[in-house]
């Protein structure tokens, strides 16, 4: 059997579990994400086999002038995850700080840099892409 890694909002009325992750995770540095996040950045990766537990009647979209679908928990606020126009809940890149527990990922990037807050200073070794990621 699958080891499945559980996660939640801050209040704990949406959880989750994944069986697995994308070998690609970024820090995403665009305003939207910068915005949704409250942050430097939005940590994000793919999963597998995303089920939603409790509460998926708390999730609520945002859906941005690009199209793209950000997913929250309408009761605290909790930033959820991503996901491109048109994909499916399943199909959500989650956000990395949602998860209860340890979970195998390693950041290897960071995207969309040309629009990072001035204020913020990268300093490591990871990729950087001024947009989306060069595959």
């Amino acid at each position: 059997m699958a080891k499945k890694y559980k996660g939640s909002c801050l209040c704990g009325a949406v959880s989750f579990t994944v069986t697995g992750f994308s070998d690609r995770a970024a820090n995403c540095h665009c305003s939207m994400c910068r915005k949704f996040h409250g942050a430097a950045y939005g940590t994000l990766v793919g999963v597998f086999n995303l089920k939603w537990l409790t509460g998926s009647f708390h999730l609520k979209e945002f859906i941005s002038p690009n199209g793209a679908v950000r997913t929250f928990c309408k009761e605290c606020g909790s930033s959820l995850g991503f996901r491109v126009k048109g994909a499916p809940l399943s199909e959500m890149e989650l956000a990395i700080a949602t998860f209860d527990e340890a979970i195998p990922v390693e950041i290897d990037a960071h995207i969309y840099i040309d629009y990072k807050a001035d204020w913020c200073k990268l300093q490591d070794n990871l990729s950087k892409f001024g947009e989306g990621r060069v595959v």
